[in-house]
C-alpha cells in the first residue's frame, strides 16, 4: 500500500516500527489500528478518571464549606461523572485521524459519531443540573408541595427533542429546518402519540395554578380506589399511597376532569369532623312528671338547665291555664329533650372536641329505625388514630348514658335476643301421640 498520502507522523511512526519488526504491510495496518485504539482507550479512561476525581473532590469541598444543598445534589445526580465524560472527547476527536489514518474513508463517519456523543453528553450534563435544582427546591418549604417532577419531565422532553433534531442534522447533513418541516407533515400522528403527555402537562399547570393538589395532601378519589396521601405528581400520573400502604396511580388529567375530595382544609383548620347519629326508639320518648324531674336533677350537667327551663314552662302553663292533670296539656320537658341537652353539655366539656368549631346535636327526620339524634362536632386533632379514639370515647359514653333517660337505642334483634317458647301447662304426650 502506498503510504505517500499518510501525513500523520504518529501513525506513520508506529506503522514503520511494525514493518521493521517483521509484520507484513497488510497485517501491519490492522495491528497499527488496534495498537493505536488501545492507547486511545487507556488515555480516555485515565483522563476521565482523573477529571471526575478532581471534580468530585472540588464539589465535596465546596459543599462542606458553603453548606449549599445544590452542590450536594450535583454529586448525587452524577454531575461530575457526566462533565468528566466531555474531557476525553477532545482526545477522541484528535485521535480519530491518527487511529484511522490507514482507513480515511471512515473518518467522516466516526467524526459524526463523536459529534452525536458530544450532544448526548451536553444533554446529560444539563439534565443532571436540572435534577439537582429540582432536589434543592424540594427541600424548600415553599416548593415542597409543588409538582416539580412534572416540570423536570417537560424540560427533559424538550432537551431530547432538541438533541434528536441535532442528531438528525448531523447524520443527514441537512438543516434542522428540514426536520421540523417533516415533523409538521406528521404532526397529527405525533399529537396522537403524545396525547397523554400533552394533556398531563396542561393538567399539571392547572393543578399548580389553582392549588388543587399538593404533595402530602390526603385525597379521596373513589373512581380510582384512591384514599391516602399524594406522594408524587409528575407529567402523566399522580401517585397516592393509600392507608393500607398500597400505591394507586391516577392520570394527572383526571384531577381536572373528574371529581375528588381533598382533605387539606380539614388538616389546616386543625379539627376533623364527627358526624354520626344515635337512633332512639320513638316509643320510649315521653313527657316527664315532676317526680321524674326530681330524679333527673341528680344529673349534674343538666341540673341548672332543668331548673331554668321548668320555671319558663310553669310560667307559660299558668298564663295559659293549662290543666296539668294530663301531661299532654301545656308544655312539658321530655326525656329525649333532656338527653339531647345532656349530649350538648357533654360535648362542650369533652377534652377531645374543638370548641372553636361548630358543635351541635340535632334531631333528624324519624325513620323506620327510630329517631336519629345526630352529633355534629369536630375533634381537636386531625390525626387518624387520635380522632378515632376521641369519637369512640364520646359514643361509648352516650350509648351507655341513654338508659339513664329511660331511652333505648334501636338495633335489630339477633338470634341471642329471641326468647325461647315456654309451655305454661304440662304437655300431654298421649294427645301428641
Amino acid at each position: 500500500m502506498n503510504r505517500a498520502h499518510t501525513v500523520n507522523s504518529i501513525s506513520r511512526f508506529t506503522y514503520e516500527q511494525l514493518i521493521k519488526w517483521g509484520v507484513s504491510e497488510e497485517l501491519a495496518e490492522y495491528v497499527n489500528l488496534l495498537a493505536l485504539l488501545f492507547v486511545v482507550i487507556i488515555l480516555v479512561y485515565v483522563v476521565h478518571y482523573v477529571v471526575r476525581r478532581v471534580l468530585r473532590i472540588a464539589l465535596i469541598n465546596i459543599f462542606k464549606r458553603t453548606k449549599i444543598a445544590f452542590f450536594g445534589n450535583l454529586l448525587e445526580n452524577r454531575f461530575a461523572h457526566f462533565l468528566a465524560l466531555s474531557a476525553p472527547l477532545v482526545i477522541v476527536r484528535a485521535a480519530i485521524p491518527i487511529v484511522l489514518a490507514d482507513f480515511p474513508y471512515v473518518i467522516g463517519n466516526f467524526n459524526k459519531l463523536a459529534d452525536i456523543y458530544m450532544i448526548l453528553i451536553i444533554i446529560w450534563i444539563i439534565v443532571a443540573v436540572v435534577k439537582a435544582c429540582a432536589n434543592t427546591l424540594r427541600e424548600s418549604p415553599v416548593f415542597k408541595s409543588k409538582p416539580i417532577d412534572s416540570y423536570i419531565q417537560v424540560v427533559r422532553i424538550i432537551l431530547f427533542i432538541i438533541g434528536l433534531v441535532m442528531v438528525f442534522s448531523i447524520l443527514t447533513g441537512k438543516s434542522p429546518i428540514t426536520f421540523f418541516t417533516a415533523m409538521g407533515a406528521i404532526s397529527a400522528i405525533l399529537l396522537l402519540m403524545f396525547k397523554d403527555t400533552i394533556m398531563g402537562f396542561v393538567a399539571s399547570i392547572q393543578v399548580t395554578a389553582n392549588d388543587m393538589v399538593r404533595i402530602g395532601d390526603w385525597i379521596t378519589m373513589t373512581k380510582y380506589g384512591a384514599d391516602g396521601d399524594v406522594i408524587e405528581i409528575n407529567l402523566t400520573t399522580v401517585k397516592v399511597q393509600n392507608f393500607d400502604k398500597t400505591i394507586t396511580t391516577i392520570p394527572t388529567y383526571a384531577l381536572i376532569s373528574d371529581s375528588f375530595q381533598n382533605w387539606r382544609g380539614m388538616q389546616q383548620f386543625g379539627g376533623r369532623r364527627i358526624k354520626r347519629a344515635i337512633y332512639i326508639k320513638q316509643s320510649h320518648i315521653k313527657f316527664l312528671t315532676p317526680e321524674e324531674l326530681e330524679i333527673y336533677r341528680k344529673i349534674q350537667s343538666i341540673q341548672s338547665y332543668i331548673d331554668h327551663r321548668q320555671k319558663d314552662i310553669d310560667k307559660n302553663n299558668d298564663r295559659m291555664g293549662a290543666d296539668k292533670s294530663l301531661l299532654i296539656n301545656g308544655r312539658n320537658l321530655t326525656n329525649a329533650g333532656l338527653y339531647r341537652k345532656y349530649i350538648d353539655s357533654y360535648l362542650a366539656n369533652h377534652t377531645g372536641t374543638n370548641k372553636k368549631m361548630t358543635m351541635m346535636v340535632r334531631q333528624l327526620a324519624p325513620t323506620v329505625n327510630g329517631l336519629p339524634l345526630e352529633i355534629y362536632a369536630f375533634a381537636n386533632t386531625t390525626k387518624w388514630v387520635e380522632y378515632e379514639h376521641i369519637m369512640a370515647d364520646i359514643f361509648d359514653h352516650l350509648l351507655a348514658s341513654a338508659r339513664y333517660f329511660d331511652l333505648d337505642i334501636f338495633e335489630l334483634e339477633g338470634s341471642g335476643d329471641v326468647k325461647p317458647l315456654r309451655f305454661t301447662e304440662p304437655i300431654n304426650h298421649q294427645s301428641l301421640g
